[in-house]
């Protein structure tokens, strides 16, 4: 996965064991950033989308993350573009999980022609590299947060599918099922009441982590200019822009939205990381 990336030298400094480390720091940036877009518009200093005459301004006090090619100001523009992020990202986790979480359970629990047909098509959505195909997608649909959130979703919802199908196969043959067919119990009814209750810790780290994966998929897309239009405020598509002028000399265009589509991300794999540690320390 994506995230498995930026995991990667935060692991190497403290260690690959650091569960409540990890869900605090991540819980904390993940936090901040809610709370920067819920309150943006009390936050931001400046209107993002208003152009002035102070172009290429370096981070100062009067705009502390510098302002871009048209006078906007990075830091307003960085508050703003916050809820682009987590509303595409958030909705395409939901959409993800409604699709992935029954099939994988009715895919797993019934077995048979209908897990080998569902497998096979998951499978194949699974083979494909994630951002290449969420990067058809959009285009076909066309630029919007909407239809980039549409897109992740699909991509992801084989993960959803197959962990929560791997379990279920696991967790079927258990006493308690086999107990509650015997007092007479449904199939609905064992999948609902008995089967996906053990499954939560399962789908709150694949949540985390997928969530991470879908923020970079995000980034991904509005650099390339597939989800928001301008001159709406957006990280990726800021990204973008800023990078035709890092060479001169203007690094803080780069930079500073970088650097939030990096944290976040980490914030969520962080999570994941914890709660992974602690689902394996609780089933041995």
């Amino acid at each position: 996965m994506l995230s498995s990336i930026i995991l990667k030298p935060v692991k190497a400094i403290f260690g690959n064991r650091p569960g409540r480390g990890f869900l605090i720091a991540g819980t904390i940036i993940v936090l901040a950033v809610v709370i920067m877009a819920i309150f943006a518009p009390f936050i931001a200093p400046y209107n993002p989308t208003a152009i002035s005459s102070d172009t290429f301004s370096p981070p100062c006090w009067k705009h502390i993350m510098g302002t871009n090619r048209l006078g906007q100001d990075v830091f307003s523009r960085i508050v703003w573009g916050s809820r682009i992020i987590l509303y595409v990202v958030l909705v395409a986790t939901a959409f993800s999980m409604v699709l992935g979480i029954p099939v994988g359970l009715v895919s797993g629990y019934y077995g048979g022609k209908l897990d080998r047909v569902l497998s096979t098509v998951m499978d194949s959505i699974y083979a494909f590299p994630a951002l290449i195909l969420a990067i058809v997608i959009a285009v076909v649909l066309g630029p919007s947060p909407m239809n980039a959130a549409v897109a992740i979703a699909f991509v992801y919802v084989p993960t959803y599918f197959r962990m929560i199908r791997g379990q279920t196969l696991s967790l079927k043959g258990q006493l308690f099922v086999e107990a509650a067919k015997a007092i007479g119990a449904r199939d609905r009814e064992i999948m609902l009441k008995y089967i996906l209750p053990n499954l939560i810790p399962t789908i709150l780290v694949v949540f985390s982590l997928s969530v991470a994966d879908a923020i970079l998929t995000e980034a991904g897309l509005s650099f390339l200019g597939l989800s928001v239009t301008p001159p709406t405020p957006d990280w990726g598509y800021d990204l973008r822009v800023g990078q035709a002028f890092f060479l001169d000399g203007y690094w803080w265009l780069v930079f500073f939205p970088g650097l939030m589509i990096m944290l976040l991300a980490m914030a969520f794999a962080l999570i994941g990381e914890a709660l992974s540690e602690r689902t394996s320390t609780s089933a041995r």
